[in-house]
């Protein structure tokens, strides 16, 4: 197993246990202890972990920011599910806009097959990864953030005020009854505030885990999203609460 893979299994471990040891992870993956303590001092240069005694603990902050290619390689079956749902609400000529998480990166994987679509994004990812697709793709242009592979900023606020949509598609980092929707980093949260101001109707994309959450800063209230997809059935105090801000829920 090449060490790029192997790190990517100890990310989805961390986050399934909260904290891994050294001596589980060299038996499983048939390495040398030596060989996970570099790995665990890779990530948590990353930000992603911080080193114990024996192992290491998942960094768990309101203001967490993980790389993209980190959060991209994350929960992919549950973020294609979740795209999947969200298929049967565009159309074919649609106009979006879509925000740089990894979530809308596998929705625009699926998308692809829908007819004469524009998309507006302010994601570098996206750009690369579709540059040869049929979609007609418009950059917001701006400044890069390198760490999630986004564009940020006045130039990017400009271009997104340009256009009016259909839909905008965006994720974030918590969802809490309380305080709405929430993510971890202000540039990027700014930017979706304003692609949420020109489009007609909004897809929230938001698994299980960003339930009853709160991160660094306010993105929105819920009764601004019109559409709720995530991987699980809410539970019905949440439930009740989405239908009485009018969200339609896709699970």
């Amino acid at each position: 197993m090449l060490a790029g893979e192997r790190r990517k299994k100890i990310i989805d471990l961390i986050h399934q246990d909260k904290r891994v040891l050294v001596s589980d992870l060299s038996r499983m993956f048939e390495v040398t202890e030596e060989t996970i303590r570099r790995d665990l001092e890779k990530l948590e240069k990353d930000g992603i972990l911080s080193r114990t005694y024996g192992g290491a603990m998942l960094n768990r902050h309101t203001n967490e920011d993980l790389p993209f290619v980190t959060r991209n390689a994350l929960n992919t079956d549950i973020k294609r599910n979740i795209a999947l749902k969200a298929l049967d609400l565009i159309n074919d000529g649609d106009t979006l806009m879509v925000d740089p998480s990894s979530t809308s990166f596998e929705f625009l994987k699926l998308v692809g097959n829908k007819n004469n679509l524009t998309i507006i994004t302010n994601s570098i990812n996206i750009l690369h990864e579709f540059a040869n697709s049929t979609m007609n793709i418009i950059s917001t242009g701006g400044s890069l953030r390198y760490r999630s592979l986004s564009l940020v900023g006045p130039v990017a606020h400009d271009t997104i005020q340009r256009y009016n949509v259909d839909t905008a598609v965006i994720s974030c980092k918590g969802v809490d009854a309380e305080n709405g929707v929430t993510d971890s980093n202000e540039p990027e949260c700014e930017l979706k505030k304003y692609m949420l101001r020109q489009a007609n109707k909004v897809i929230l994309l938001a698994d299980h885990t960003k339930f009853d959450k709160t991160a660094f800063t306010k993105l929105v209230e819920l009764n601004r999203i019109d559409y709720l997809i995530t991987d699980r059935k809410p539970s019905e105090a949440w439930l009740k609460r989405l239908n009485e801000a009018n969200i339609e829920v896709m699970y």
